[in-house]
């Protein structure tokens, strides 16, 4: 094994355990997010629960994240998540180390890759949160990784290997399925620079490829040809995966659209409406302001489009994520953008430095401007997480600077801890639309029924018949509007059994729990 090689490997493992140490610090200082929650839920419902689980193993979304906190559950369902998110960063790190090292042996710019993966308040995030951001990271860089090299081998394998990265992308965020809208016009610029051709300039090349009838063919062929190697498996895989969806869910989108199949669908609602209902509400996150935005978190954006200033399709490769984030802007509205949509901006001008940071002619003044604007960058990511409109990245912050314990999550831990004292041969009937949180926290996941058993229906109409508990969100509960056990349940159920009888017998401010006599 390379000398380099095995440094970096080492490198890697004490990056690992930095991170480890630091997610299970948090963890004992109670902090959580929903989607590790999510996660959390969904693995005990598959190695503890009873009944058909298919639906849960193959729908639930995103999906790859989801698959890749299972190997993480043996010890603790509930530090999967982290534990994933920890090691993931840290594959992360290596993979563009590796890259960079290919490529110069300037420890210097190993160190700036260093510093950001240790210091950087965003980078910090995506490996002690127990978030999905790390997978979407990793697939990001690979993309335009290969895109990139493509430019400079002219070498299609570089085009398939892409497009898988691609897919494998959007199955850990849907929302990048929309980045393919901004290649549509960029692949043309793709084949041009493959034609063999005089001029260097792609603009005076698409002119004269358009003007001579023999290069005309040969680029409406090549461009038809990328398109497919691109676009044919994203559209593909898509396509395969909704129609799973309508034969186990009868719906196309219910991996998108159902508060059972993923975190986000009540999540991005309420975070959105709890910020707007604020008196002094205001969004920098309004186009164009974004991508001011985007400029101000990332200066390094700038020193990557720079080193790229002689080669227009690049720079318009560059512009595409730009082009992404603003198109989400405009179609999710209601929703705010979260921390990773920053950071990918963040990959994207390592992944060029990478390319050409050590072939500038004036390295000196390449290092220092790096070496500043990394500074700046370590600046701007924590003012960015501690003034984000995401509750759970200012409780990240607030939780690993100031030592502070978060308890946003107390209240379902306290319900959580109060059903682990129930006999365990007694059935409690809850929602996890709503209630995963709560379940995440319970240790006997086999005494709640939940709404992927076939009984929870008859349960639900009859409980006298099938539960000895009903878990009620209550009318603080924000989410108590998304779910059937709600305080309206009650009278209805009473209404269609007369000889029902409730006794409350635990009540917390988001949820109250009934006996059944």
């Amino acid at each position: 094994m390379h000398r380099r090689t095995l440094y970096l490997i080492i490198l890697t493992l004490l990056l690992a355990g930095y991170y480890l140490f630091m997610a299970v610090y948090l963890h004992n200082l109670d902090y959580h997010n929903l989607e590790s929650l999510f996660y959390s839920e969904k693995n005990k419902i598959l190695f503890e629960g009873v009944g058909n689980r298919l639906k849960t193993m193959g729908l639930t979304s995103p999906i790859l994240p989801f698959w890749g906190t299972f190997m993480f559950s043996y010890p603790s369902h509930l530090l999967a998540p982290v534990l994933a998110s920890a090691i993931g960063t840290a594959i992360l790190f290596y993979i563009m180390a590796t890259t960079l090292t290919k490529r110069s042996h300037d420890d210097f710019y190993l160190a700036i890759l260093v510093v950001l993966f240790v210091f950087h308040p965003g980078l910090l995030y995506t490996a002690c949160s127990g978030k999905s951001i790390y997978l979407v990271l990793i697939f990001f860089f690979l993309f335009f990784y290969h895109i990139l090299r493509y430019y400079k081998s002219n070498t299609t394998f570089h085009v398939s290997i892409a497009s898988i990265c691609l897919v494998v992308l959007v199955f850990c965020d849907y929302k990048f399925i929309w980045l393919t809208l901004f290649f549509i016009p960029l692949v043309l610029f793709i084949a041009t620079q493959s034609l063999n051709l005089s001029e260097t300039e792609t603009i005076f090349r698409l002119v004269q490829s358009f003007n001579t009838p023999a290069l005309r063919r040969k680029l409406i062929n090549k461009t038809f040809a990328i398109y497919i190697i691109i676009f044919i498996l994203p559209l593909a895989s898509i396509t395969i995966f909704k129609m799973l969806n309508l034969t186990h869910a009868n719906d196309l989108d219910y991996f998108i659209d159902s508060p059972y199949a993923t975190w986000t669908v009540l999540a991005d609602k309420i975070g959105f409406e709890q910020a707007t209902s604020f008196v002094h509400y205001q969004s920098s996150q309004v186009s164009p302001l974004v991508t001011a935005s985007i400029a101000l978190y990332c200066p390094m954006i700038a020193l990557a489009i720079y080193l790229f200033r002689h080669n227009t399709y690049q720079i318009l490769t560059i512009a595409a994520p730009f082009a992404f984030v603003e198109f989400l802007q405009i179609k999710y509205d209601k929703i705010f953008l979260a921390h990773e949509y920053f950071l990918i901006f963040l990959i994207l001008s390592l992944l060029c430095i990478v390319f050409r940071g050590h072939k500038h002619e004036n390295q000196r003044m390449m290092k220092t401007m790096l070496g500043v604007m990394t500074i700046f960058q370590l600046l701007t990511g924590y003012f960015f997480l501690a003034n984000s409109f995401v509750p759970e990245e200012r409780d990240f912050v607030n939780t690993l600077f100031h030592l502070t314990p978060d308890d946003t999550q107390a209240d379902n831990r306290e319900m959580a801890t109060y059903l682990n004292t129930l006999p365990v041969n007694e059935q409690v009937l809850a929602d996890d639309a709503v209630a995963y949180p709560v379940i995440a926290f319970t240790h006997h996941i086999r005494r709640i029924t939940l709404p992927y058993q076939e009984s929870y229906l008859s349960a639900s109409e009859a409980p006298e018949k099938y539960v000895n508990y009903i878990l009620i969100a209550t009318d603080n509960n924000p989410l108590n509007g998304y779910t059937q056990l709600n305080n309206k349940y009650l009278p209805i159920i009473k209404h269609s059994d007369s000889n029902l009888n409730l006794q409350k017998i635990y009540e917390t401010d988001n949820w109250i729990l009934y006996k059944v006599l």
